[in-house]
């Protein structure tokens, strides 16, 4: 009897391992790769890529980060939310940002002291990826974008749970004014 073919997320992140490169260990990376094979092919993000070192320092992260774009915008700031009812700009019509994501695992236990670590360790916006002759263009033909990026560091937690199923938080580093509604 012939042994099953592997899924295709197996198949994905074997892949994706990095040759050559100093990883942290497999679960870790193996965990990130599940995160963004997800984003890619279950949430439409674009322009995605694993991080294993800081852009700011280029030290080692103390896990991998994935950063990408989303097909929408994640999180709009309660100030930015109060511009666009004044402007009559409508949250679907409005440019995505590059957003990080810490992939983790439910069993993992996270402390206020491990985020702060992480945080330090991000610029507020994720480096964007270039692709060889592309010329600087609204990736999102009739989209706005409404002033800059407000609110500090922030980053989506992706939680994995055991049948893989996989749940997203926003985090900011430190306290936000609440939304109107």
């Amino acid at each position: 009897m012939e042994d099953p073919q592997p899924s295709a997320l197996t198949s994905y992140i074997e892949a994706s391992k990095p040759i050559g490169v100093l990883t942290p260990d497999f679960h870790h990376h193996a965990l990130a790769a599940q995160v963004l094979h997800n984003l890619q092919y279950q949430h439409d993000w674009r322009d995605l890529q694993i991080h294993f070192k800081s852009p700011d320092s280029a030290k080692a992260l103390l896990k991998p980060l994935v950063s990408g774009l989303p097909p929408h915008r994640i999180y709009v700031h309660p100030d930015e939310q109060a511009e666009m009812l004044k402007q009559n700009v409508q949250e679907k019509d409005v440019l995505a940002e590059r957003e990080w994501v810490l992939p983790t695992h439910l069993r993992e236990k996270w402390s206020l002291r491990n985020f702060a670590e992480v945080f330090d360790e991000i610029n507020e916006v994720p480096p964007a990826v270039h692709h060889a002759g592309e010329e600087k263009r609204n990736p999102r033909p009739g989209k706005v974008g409404i002033g800059s990026r407000r609110g500090g560091k922030r980053l989506l937690l992706a939680t994995v749970g055991d049948d893989s199923t996989i749940v997203y938080y926003v985090v900011h580093n430190g306290i936000v004014k609440p939304r109107q509604n």
